[in-house]
Order: structure tokens, then sequence, then C-alpha cells
């Protein structure tokens, strides 16, 4: 196959322009006067034009970012070296003992969904409880001695 060859898949129309003499003349198609006569008019429909200017009828409620992205867990990493840094020998790590050690913050009052990666050294025995936990981040964690509870 050559260059001169290829063909789009699709090819290429350009709307027929009419109202510029020729073949259709006085209202070229257009019917009367008024606003729909004129070029570049699409109104809306009525029904559309009272959904638009009132939100609570789209389905969202009144703020759509965040009823919309409401569902949408957001999962926050955590390396194996915070976790070598924040907690002591024997310590069981979760969520909650996560927000109560400072390493991660709430979100919007909830605890949020952690996932322990494996980024760092350990050497504490630790018990991770209530996390996701990497492949890696498990191993590590097996090899200091603790354990991983799902």
């Amino acid at each position: 196959m050559q260059l001169h060859e290829l063909k789009p898949a699709i090819k290429r129309k350009a709307a027929k322009r009419i109202g510029l003499g020729g073949k259709r003349g006085k209202t070229s198609g257009r019917g009367g006067k008024g606003q729909t006569a004129r070029t570049g008019n699409s109104t809306r429909s009525e029904m559309l034009e009272f959904i638009k200017k009132i939100p609570k009828l789209r389905g969202h409620g009144k703020n759509r970012a965040r009823t919309v992205n409401e569902e949408k867990t957001t999962v926050v990493p955590v390396n194996v070296s915070v976790i070598e840094a924040n907690f002591e020998t024997g310590a069981t790590v979760s969520p909650r003992s996560l927000v109560n050690a400072g390493v991660i913050s709430t979100f919007r009052k909830r605890v949020p969904v952690v996932k322990i990666l494996g980024t760092g050294e350990l050497t504490k025995k630790v018990t991770i409880e209530g996390c996701a936990v990497s492949e890696s981040a498990k191993a590590k964690v097996e090899k200091a001695g603790g354990k991983v509870i799902n």
C-alpha cells in the first residue's frame, strides 16, 4: 500500500450551503421571517429550556459536582516506610489508627479507604487490618514477622 492509495473511512461531506443564489431563491427553504429564518438559529424545546433553568429537575440535586462524585471512593496510599516511622513494634495498623497517628486525614468526617504500598523498608512486627495491601507490602510485613488480616 502506498501513501496515495490511502482513503478515509468516512468521506468528509460539508453541509449544503443554501441562500447563496442558485436553485433556491427567496427564503431559501427557511420559511417566513423572524428568529427561525436567521442563520445560526437553534432554539431549544420549551421543556428542555425549563429543565435547564431548574437544576433539581436534572436529577443531581443542587450541587452536581458533589452529588455525582459522591459515590467515588478515593483510595489513600500509605507506604511501608511511613508505617515504620509512625508505629511501634506490635502495633495494629488500621485506617482508624492511621488517622489517630496523623498519617492520613479524614474525608468528610469519614475514615478513608487505605491501601498499603511496598515502598521503603519495614523492620517492626506490625499487624495490618482493614486495609488493602499490595503484594510487595504483604511480603515485607510477613518478612518482618507481622501479619495481614483482611
